[in-house]
């Protein structure tokens, strides 16, 4: 077997090379390595690999090692499906970037609010990242424009395509230069991928990745159970078999909120993820679970598109989806990273047809039904060692994680390895601390003066 290829071999800017060690990013990925040439060389690729394959940063590079951060112009456009998969883009290009001095990142989504972003547009980003319909919607009113546009990423362009984004996105080309780069990846590669990608793309250059990944260590179980009897099978599998950080997935919107509102009352720490979510209560929920003040996440499959989470324990189908593929998405999510995974789905009779269309697209047979645990047993994993802190200050008020570091830790705080994560928001901000140390945390947040103001704090439940 080939060793992984190092970045060194790549002609990488000096600032991303030096960049990508200090980040740890030692070896590429074999989405990396096949894609990243042919990205640099300025060629059109079309790209099948499955998500946390590395896809982002390969693209990403390949933005990155042409832009011109003296030229204030948008220089590269990438679409996503959802909301939290471009926060998580922008996130990645961030810490991409963070050795070019000045580079601007927008993310630009539906679901938020028109007014601060067209308050963002007054000084034009150099790379934009956003749902094709708020993008679209932008481009019309006047508002955005991408006469300098050097790049174009369509990510998971497979199911962009599934929630009948194609005549926003051709709508969009449309508006863009003719002479530029395009870059496709998508983790399937069904005809309406192949047919846009004629349309779109010049003689690109195609990478497959997906035979050649390593197939994810995941334990399947199943359990059957009535209509009436699924929420208690469900606290029961919960309790008996869940990790530390576990998904629940559910068909709904109703359902998720029905379902995390079920877990809360059973004294589990959940939260939900859905399509009804204003844009600040969405970013509370992916904060708490990505810092592990929460332990399941209750989500709709189109709110965890995008989800990139290498850790998570243990996958739960509250109920089967209605395609298979979705089926083999959802499992995906656990196992990765050479770590095991468990999914677990409960199976109504009448839902026996749709899992046997499931059994049929695996590769390895479905084990026998499990039974379900006796009782709801109490496990220490879900109880989560870490609780958010909210605050009312953000980036708009010059905050930076540091000083909210150094104001936890002052003179009657806390231990610093009692402070775990720190995300902020324009306005707001969240800090992960330990829960035994949680009420001391807030009363020194609120106490003390960071850069000469104080500021509300709360425990976030």
């Amino acid at each position: 077997m080939t060793s992984p290829a190092s970045f060194n071999t790549l002609s990488l800017r000096s600032e991303l090379l030096s960049n990508l060690t200090a980040i740890g990013y030692d070896e590429m990925t074999r989405v990396q390595a096949e894609a990243l040439p042919a990205l640099l060389s300025g060629a059109d690729v079309s790209a099948r690999a499955k998500t946390g394959s590395g896809k982002t940063a390969a693209f990403g590079l390949g933005l990155l090692n042409k832009l011109d951060a003296t030229t204030f112009a948008a220089q590269a456009l990438v679409l996503c499906p959802t909301r939290e998969l471009a926060d998580q883009v922008t996130k990645e290009l961030r810490r991409l970037a963070r050795e070019i001095p000045n580079v601007k990142v927008l993310t630009l989504c539906g679901g938020a609010s028109l007014g601060p972003q067209l308050a963002s547009l007054q000084r034009p980003a150099h790379i934009v990242v956003g749902t094709p319909g708020r993008i679209l919607k932008l481009l019309r009113k006047g508002n955005l424009s991408f006469p300098s546009l050097q790049t174009l990423v369509l990510d998971e362009a497979d199911r962009m395509l599934d929630m009948g984004f194609t005549d926003d996105i051709d709508a969009i080309i449309k508006q863009l230069p003719k002479q530029r780069q395009t870059a496709l990846f998508s983790a399937t590669y069904p005809n309406n991928i192949a047919t846009i990608g004629r349309r779109i793309q010049n003689d690109p250059i195609t990478v497959d990745v997906t035979e050649s990944e390593q197939p994810a260590a995941i334990e399947q179980r199943w359990c059957s159970v009535t209509r009436e009897s699924r929420d208690e099978a469900l606290l029961r599998v919960i309790r008996a078999w869940g990790g530390a950080l576990n998904i629940v997935f559910c068909n709904t919107k109703i359902e998720c909120a029905a379902v995390a509102q079920l877990l809360i009352d059973d004294g589990v720490a959940a939260v939900a993820l859905h399509g009804a979510l204003e844009q600040h209560q969405r970013n509370e929920m992916l904060v708490r679970f990505g810092n592990r003040s929460a332990s399941v996440m209750v989500a709709t499959d189109v709110a965890a598109r995008g989800l990139d989470i290498d850790d998570l324990d243990v996958v739960f189908n509250y109920e089967l989806p209605k395609q298979a593929e979705v089926f083999v998405h959802r499992i995906g999510r656990t196992g990765r990273a050479g770590r095991e995974g468990l999914a677990v789905s409960l199976v109504e009779s009448r839902e026996l047809r749709r899992w046997r269309d499931i059994e049929s697209m695996l590769p390895s047979a479905l084990p026998a039904e499990s039974a379900l645990p006796a009782s709801r047993v109490v496990i220490p994993g879900l109880r989560p060692a870490m609780t958010t802190v909210h605050i009312s200050g953000g980036r708009k008020n010059k905050l930076r994680p540091g000083d909210l570091l150094g104001a936890l830790t002052a003179k009657g705080g806390i231990a610093g390895k009692s402070v775990g994560s720190i995300d902020l928001f324009d306005t707001y901000g969240y800090v992960a601390v330990l829960s035994a140390d949680a009420k001391q945390a807030v009363q020194q947040l609120a106490n003390r003066p960071i850069k000469g103001r104080r500021y509300r704090a709360r425990i976030i439940r």
